[in-house]
């Protein structure tokens, strides 16, 4: 019976390369599904042996508590050097896209509570 180890819904390609290279290295015997385009199908990877599943499930589990370190790191340094911030900070690099992104949620948000306040 299969086992399904990681859906790849909204999995960056790095990553999933990564995977890849990780349960071939360790000689996993997996096949891959693709998510389809529309989000019918979320596509993932697959082992059929229940001992290799729990093999790959504890690589996979090692790999993603590295990835979220190095993730986590690599965005600290991008807010140390300002590559990355909040509101403000989009504010001053892209303020035409920020103040229309806000008008439209100040649209949406009114049309949504017109009916309450009318009342």
């Amino acid at each position: 019976m299969p086992h399904h180890l990681m859906n790849l819904r909204h999995v960056p390609d790095d990553e999933a390369d990564e995977i890849r290279a990780l349960f071939e290295e360790n000689e996993v015997p997996f096949y891959e599904t693709p998510p389809s385009r529309w989000g019918i199908s979320m596509g993932g990877f697959w082992v059929h042996d229940g001992e290799e599943a729990r093999r790959a499930r504890e690589l996979l589990d090692s790999y993603q508590k590295e990835r979220l370190e190095r993730q986590r790191k690599a965005f600290r340094q991008d807010l140390i050097e300002g590559r990355v911030g909040g509101f403000w900070h989009r504010l001053r690099h892209k303020p035409v896209t920020t103040l229309a992104a806000c008008i439209a949620i100040l649209v949406i948000l009114g049309f949504s509570l017109a009916p309450f306040i009318n009342l």
